[in-house]
């Protein structure tokens, strides 16, 4: 085998081994982005949506938080207003995490129908908002 080719037989298994590792790492740290109501669809549908990592949106259901502050243990529900998914998440979560507040859980859904988070983001209270007419800001 000449040299020539046997550069390019090495250059060819380098480049199928780096495009498998890609591939590979894109699939474990895909994530999807869904309500609540979306993944209760697609986990009907299809069971390969457990145990993979999703991003679920919602609300916090209002009477659902339940803290554990010795071990960091925080377990509530997210909702869309038609399904609810309980959320288990060890960690410290935003100060503006509250009940009926808009979050993003990053995790996974286990087999028992809970999500195991890794993440949880809370959507910022405060909103910017014309003044009223009438009125006159401050200066």
């Amino acid at each position: 085998m000449s040299p020539r080719a046997k550069f390019l037989l090495g250059a060819g298994v380098v480049v199928l081994t780096v495009g498998f590792l890609m591939a590979e790492g894109i699939k474990d740290t895909g994530v999807y982005f869904l309500t609540p109501s979306e993944l209760a669809a697609r986990v009907a549908g299809d069971s390969t949506m457990y145990d993979v990592g999703i991003r679920i949106g919602g609300n916090v259901a209002n009477g659902s938080i339940d803290r554990h502050v010795a071990s960091l243990t925080l377990k509530f529900e997210v909702t869309d207003g038609a399904v609810s998914y309980p959320v288990v998440y060890v960690g410290i979560v935003p100060d503006t995490f509250t009940e009926d507040v808009e979050v993003v859980v990053e995790g996974r859904l286990t087999r028992d129908g809970t999500i195991r988070a890794t993440n949880v983001l809370a959507k910022c209270g405060s909103r910017y908002e014309a003044v009223p007419e009438g009125s006159q800001a401050s200066t």
